[in-house]
């Protein structure tokens, strides 16, 4: 049996490492803007290359909505984190022509 004795200002770190609806929710969103942003946003010559990423990306979005529809938050905010991850490689790569760093680990210049 684990115990956790937690420090007063342990519950704030307790929170972070807790995958919430909330949280969940917003990664949601993020990944969902994300998504309809690249599919505006293909590069010309790379249009089998984006499509192929769009496949997965939709796929593990749809993965990840049926998780969270059986409770199962931990395998959605999994799903949601390999479709992202999808999302930055083509932007990385320059599959997709997007400059927000908000939602791409691409500079924004």
């Amino acid at each position: 049996m684990n115990v956790f004795i937690f420090k007063p200002d342990g519950i704030k770190e307790l929170m972070e490492n807790i995958i919430t609806n909330e949280k969940l929710e917003k990664y949601f969103k993020i990944t969902g803007e994300a998504l309809e942003q690249v599919k505006k946003n293909i590069a010309p010559k790379k249009i089998a290359e984006a499509k192929e990423i769009i496949d997965m990306v939709e796929n593990y979005f749809s993965d990840a909505k049926y998780f969270e529809k059986q409770g199962k938050i931990v395998l959605a905010f999994g799903a949601l984190n390999y479709a992202h991850g999808w999302l930055d490689a083509g932007a990385r790569l320059k599959i997709f022509t997007v400059k927000d760093s908000r939602l791409f680990t691409v500079d924004n210049k």
